[in-house]
């Protein structure tokens, strides 16, 4: 087991990586207010590891009240989230009581946000079991819902007490979804650490053969990456908002083919590539630097193009990002591998440009 720490002062936490996590209670006991928790998961992860890990809590004395939501980002939304508040008062949760949300990055997200509302805040652990989740939505505290005109635009910033990534769930991961979590991972060496992105280019085969030192050593880099940034800005007022790279153009493509029909990491990446055509554009990456961009991703079986939805529907989608400003939008884009920045001062046109780029054409695949 690998143990990382987000350093947040008094509301620190630690990240736990290995292999057979679940089957430990030992690791979650000393984060608990009381013992009872209330276990958020879905009917596809539940039937897989909710006995796995409720088992040795209820050796240990741990009251325990469960959920199975719907699984997928169709039903990241308001109706379900009632749900998990009619469990938590039908259940007379109290605000000692710790919600421990077990899933992949849509369970978390909403997992995290009924703890943040609910009795006006109470304590959540994160057990996330997809690879999305154990290198990205799972570490830094943002929980959030969909809505129909924006991707996670309601929510709130409310950190875990511990983040446990038992490596063990992958093995059951579709191999879609892996390829999904691989996007994140690819982006951390993007904005941060050309090393990293290097490192990946020689092992992308072995991550996606699961092979266990390269798949333990890319969870561990890459929330080494995300829990630096999150230390510095919690929030998101300045630097944290590198870790949105690919997710101005991404989330326009979720929300405009609607919730579901592309995986998050699959968005991620096909934005990435326009902002990467993007920053190619202003002179602020090489040719040569785009082609590994787009073989990596495409090595790890994710799309380097976007779908033709037309550039006004890309930009009216965008407009609705939480990196719009004063009215003006935000871009993470780069200026060489591993060096991110943020920048409003982009040409509406070159925008679009890369957009149309980067987009399958009309009636293509």
């Amino acid at each position: 087991m690998h143990t990382l720490k987000v350093a947040l002062g008094a509301r620190a936490y630690p990240i736990h990586i290995g292999h057979g996590l679940l089957e430990r209670p030992d690791l979650i006991l000393p984060h608990l207010r009381t013992r009872k928790v209330a276990v958020v998961t879905n009917d596809v992860v539940g039937p897989l590891y909710l006995e796995r890990l409720c088992a040795g809590l209820r050796r240990e004395k741990v009251e325990i009240v469960s959920l199975l939501l719907p699984d997928g980002e169709a039903h990241k939304e308001w109706g379900t989230l009632n749900r998990i508040f009619d469990m938590l008062l039908r259940e007379r949760c109290e605000r000692a009581t710790t919600l421990i949300a077990l899933g992949g990055g849509v369970v978390g997200d909403m997992g995290g946000f009924a703890a943040a509302s609910y009795q006006r805040g109470i304590a959540f652990i994160q057990v996330p079991t997809t690879l999305l989740a154990q290198v990205d939505s799972s570490v830094g505290g943002k929980t959030a819902i969909n809505h129909p005109l924006g991707k996670n635009m309601i929510g709130a910033f409310h950190q875990p007490r511990l983040v446990l990534a038992d490596t063990a769930t992958l093995a059951t991961l579709p191999a879609r979804e892996f390829s999904a979590g691989l996007a994140e991972i690819i982006k951390y060496g993007l904005i941060r650490d050309a090393g990293f992105f290097a490192w990946l280019e020689q092992h992308i085969d072995a991550l996606r053969a699961l092979e266990p030192g390269a798949l333990a050593w890319a969870i561990e880099r890459s929330c080494h990456l995300k829990a630096d940034i999150v230390a510095a800005d919690e929030t998101e007022q300045g630097e944290r908002a590198l870790l949105n790279l690919g997710h101005t153009f991404g989330h326009a493509i979720e929300t405009g083919l609607g919730y579901g029909q592309w995986l998050h990491g699959e968005g991620v990446a096909a934005g990435t590539m326009m902002a990467a055509e993007l920053s190619r554009r202003l002179g602020w990456l090489g040719d040569e630097e785009v082609a590994r961009i787009e073989r990596l991703f495409e090595r790890a079986g994710l799309p380097v193009r976007g779908p033709a939805l037309g550039v006004p529907r890309y930009l009216a989608l965008m407009a609705h990002d939480k990196k719009v400003e004063a009215g003006k939008l935000r871009f993470v884009l780069l200026r060489g591998l591993g060096r991110a920045v943020v920048t409003a001062d982009v040409d509406i046109a070159a925008v679009g440009a890369a957009i149309e780029a980067r987009c399958v054409a009309e009636g293509g695949t």
